[in-house]
């Protein structure tokens, strides 16, 4: 590999790793004990907000009330599209049987969870976006109960967006409570919720990590850390679009990484000079986050040719990947890894993280390389049955018990015995390890 770094990180997104474990431990296991007095202990703690937790009918009627029409009718589009995208996913898995031999069924029954947890984060930005996104999914799974939670405001409560937006997607019930307070409250089935079987959605360190110790408890989407987005370019590819795209996905976090990969020194070292001027023009709130994540995080690579920059992204594995390349169908064809792609100057991250219909919860810190995002298909869980005639157990209790006392498990062994010995009497079979 020829790779060249015009610009190296200097940090990367375990530098940053904090020392929050055991904080968030303790915090769990508090409101574990302490039940509901002990979660409103910490919302006041750390929301600073001690109105109505959860959301009635006429809180969520007057936060509804607060958003413009333009607003509900933008909302009303993201979640439309993200709906139909995720009814076309449902609609892959489906219910099948097989005779694996004759009298022997086999099936695959596909049947949701029964409640689920799904985070909106509310601090610094009020993330409408990721509402739709788990609600929505876990609505047309077909999931039984819905619980949207996100941090309240002091005196204010939940963004009214947010309410606007859990509600149209579907969400049963809508928590007031941010942090690893609202992930206990969900798991434990506080204030009369359900215990929640899969939490899902972004959050901040204290929820993310929150997330990984209850996992196993409870499910989870994924384990996420900083969102990190790469972008794939040619000669011919547009410098400014490339550098406010990347920009666009710095202000996510000081820790963001953001990369560019390409096979053209000149877009390379334009990017490069117009990336702080667009920073540099960001609203102050989104300024430092960008300024910090392209000085420390940032990375723009140079490539012999096309294969080698796919080569280079499929090492990365990244959340985001975009191609502003030639020959987009060779791209398609060529990329292995990365949470979600988009293809062309025409389509953008951002579009994704909206509205686009592809969801916007995605594998990071290189988790790409096995997995994919939040989709219809984690709320589901796909099982396996089976049903056989006497005849049909035949052949397998033979091949079962000997396999059993090759293994030296001779209590599963006899499980086919007693079988064979009930439904054919008078037969010998030859059940020996050895054959």
């Amino acid at each position: 590999m020829t790779r060249e770094y015009l610009k190296k990180a200097t940090l990367t997104a375990k530098s940053d790793a904090s020392e929050v474990h055991e904080t968030v431990k303790s915090i769990l296991a508090d409101i574990e004990a302490g039940g509901d007095d002990k979660a409103l202990e910490y919302a006041a703690r750390f929301d600073g907000y001690e109105g109505a937790i959860l959301l009635n009918d006429d809180d969520i009627a007057a936060a509804c009330a607060q958003v413009p029409d333009k607003l509900k009718a933008d909302i009303d589009f993201a979640h439309d599209n993200v709906r139909r995208f995720a009814e076309t996913q449902k609609a892959t898995v489906s219910d099948v049987q097989l005779e694996i031999v004759p009298g022997l069924i086999a099936g695959q029954k596909a049947i949701p969870v029964d409640a689920v947890g799904c985070y909106v984060p509310g601090g610094r930005y009020s993330h409408v976006a990721s509402a739709i996104m788990t609600v929505t999914t876990a609505k047309v799974a077909g999931c039984r109960h819905i619980t949207a939670c996100s941090p309240p405001r002091p005196g204010v409560g939940i963004a009214p967006a947010i309410v606007y937006a859990a509600q149209r997607a579907g969400a049963d019930k809508i928590l007031a409570m941010g942090g690893v307070q609202g992930i206990a409250s969900m798991t434990f089935g506080l204030f009369g919720l359900p215990r929640a079987n899969i939490l899902v959605g972004p959050g901040n360190q204290f929820v993310a990590e929150a997330k990984r110790i209850l996992y196993g408890r409870v499910g989870i989407d994924m384990i996420a850390g900083p969102t990190d987005s790469l972008i794939l370019a040619d000669g011919g590819a547009d410098p400014e679009i490339v550098a406010t795209d990347l920009v666009s996905q710095a202000e996510h976090g000081y820790n963001s990484p953001v990369w560019l990969v390409t096979d053209n020194r000149s877009l390379a070292e334009e990017v490069m000079t117009l990336v702080p001027a667009l920073i540099d023009d960001l609203p102050e709130v989104n300024r430092d986050n960008a300024f910090a994540a392209w000085r420390d995080y940032a990375e723009v690579i140079l490539c012999a040719d096309r294969e080698e920059m796919a080569a280079t992204s499929d090492a990365y594995a990244p959340e985001h990947l975009t191609v502003q390349a030639a020959d987009l169908d060779w791209w398609l064809d060529r990329l292995t890894c990365y949470g979600s792609l988009f293809l062309g100057e025409e389509t953008t991250v951002s579009y994704g993280d909206k509205a686009a219909g592809t969801n916007h919860v995605l594998p990071t810190s290189g988790a790409a390389s096995y997995t994919g995002g939040l989709s219809v298909h984690k709320y589901m869980k796909i099982v396996t049955w089976q049903r056989a005639t006497r005849e049909g157990s035949k052949p397998v209790a033979q091949a079962t018990a000997r396999i059993a006392r090759l293994e030296g498990m001779e209590g599963h062994a006899r499980a086919a015995d007693v079988r064979l010995a009930k439904y054919f009497p008078g037969e010998n079979f030859d059940l020996s390890a050895d054959g």
